[in-house]
């Protein structure tokens, strides 16, 4: 029987730090004593230091928080440390460079997993090297339990489900689109953008992956979903010019991904797309524009590497983040349509609203909950590389719903 049901690592790293504060909040430091006394829960990482800090910081004694130190370049501490537990919570990123062994270890352990990973490349070669093995043992590889990708790919698991119990049918198209959201970047992200930057330089193959629209699919199996748009555009459903939303070059594909894991009951020609709106008329067009412009000269510059060098003199560091107040004040609101394959009035729209900062104050919650879930909730889904939908669904939508303040409800 594990020690834990669920182990923190990277707790020490900005939004490892942020989990760790969040589970004491919730469910007390270690050994239950919060909302929920079933919850046995630690941290973990390279720095004992660090670790005794955080502990002490948490409020926690060694006899309720133990500390645990591994190295993600140690596959037998990182053995020793999953062995201990039901749950890993990884923050540790960029997860193509530090992840690899963990995502084994866990996997040949049979011990169930969660990340923030938005590394699509890594993501693939994770699949490729360890879904069977996951699959055959029992273990539950979770990418993407954070901004990137709950509110697309739990959306359209809420979209669906609200959609088949008013009609019977299920939506062949989903439209998410990003309302409103305001945040910061932290070190930590970053360092990731940046490292698969320089990845795909040394490998353009990995540039492919990334560019396909069904990268995270089982096999080789597409569907009628086309690259990413880049464009401004006029979005009929919504009413308002609309530009290419950040975040989309992940989300697309673990929602593509959940529809195929799930068996396809959208059917095999569902759609799925991202884009930010702007507003109607003039000033709508020109933010659009400017969005659309905005993404392909970043994307160009920083192919470049005197100009990724140059940038990063100018983004946080590792370890940096937005302030507790700038967490605190930030937010985001998206919206998702459901179209109804028949009749247009009987569409189905849904808002998913966050109440703290996207990236880091959201994101440490959903992160949190999701480890939570897979350790606590029974869940019947099976081991392999998986999804947030697919392996936790309505058990995790419940459960953002009633202690992360990330709302799911028909618009």
């Amino acid at each position: 029987m594990a020690d834990f049901d669920v182990i923190v690592w990277g707790a020490t790293g900005f939004t490892g730090r942020l989990v760790a504060e969040y589970l004491a909040e919730r469910h007390g430091p270690g050994e239950g004593g919060g909302t929920d006394a079933r919850v046995s829960w630690t941290i973990a990482g390279r720095n004992a230091k660090k670790l005794e800090t955080l502990r002490a910081e948490l409020g926690a004694t060694g006899d309720a928080l133990p500390v645990l130190v591994a190295n993600s370049s140690d596959v037998d501490s990182l053995r020793e440390m999953v062995r201990r537990t039901r749950v890993v919570c990884s923050a540790v990123g960029p997860y193509a460079k530090y992840g690899s062994d963990l995502v084994r270890v866990c996997a040949e352990e049979g011990v169930d997993y969660c990340d923030l990973a938005g590394e699509v490349h890594w993501m693939r070669r994770m699949i490729d090297e360890h879904e069977a093995t996951a699959g055959t043992n029992g273990a539950r590889i979770v990418h993407s339990c954070g901004f990137d990708c709950i509110p697309s790919d739990l959306g359209v698991h809420y979209v669906q489900r609200v959609m088949h119990e008013r009609h019977g049918v299920y939506a062949r198209e989903v439209k998410f689109r990003a309302l409103d959201f305001k945040g910061g970047m932290s070190g930590g992200t970053a360092d990731s953008m940046m490292y698969m930057l320089e990845e795909t330089e040394r490998d353009p193959g990995i540039r492919r992956v990334m560019q396909n629209p069904y990268a995270l699919n089982p096999g080789e199996e597409k569907g009628l979903d086309g690259p990413d748009s880049q464009a401004a555009f006029y979005d009929e459903d919504f009413h308002t010019w609309a530009g290419p939303f950040m975040m989309a070059g992940i989300n697309t594909r673990v929602v593509r991904r959940t529809h195929a894991l799930l068996g396809y009951p959208y059917g095999r020609d569902f759609r799925y797309g991202e884009a930010m709106l702007t507003k109607d008329g003039p000033v709508g067009f020109t933010s659009a524009v400017v969005v659309s412009m905005g993404s392909a000269a970043m994307t160009t510059m920083t192919t470049f590497p005197s100009i990724r060098h140059l940038l990063a003199r100018f983004v946080p560091k590792p370890g940096d983040g937005p302030s507790h107040a700038a967490r605190e004040a930030g937010y985001f609101k998206v919206a998702l349509l459901g179209k109804h394959p028949e009749d247009a009035d009987k569409d189905v729209l849904v808002d998913v609203q966050g109440d703290r900062d996207p990236g880091y104050g959201s994101t440490a919650r959903m992160l949190g909950e999701s480890a939570l879930c897979l350790a606590l909730d029974g869940l019947n889904s099976p081991g392999g590389i998986t999804t947030p939908a697919a392996s936790m669904g309505d058990a995790l939508l419940a459960r953002l719903s009633d202690h992360a303040g990330v709302t799911f409800s028909e618009g």
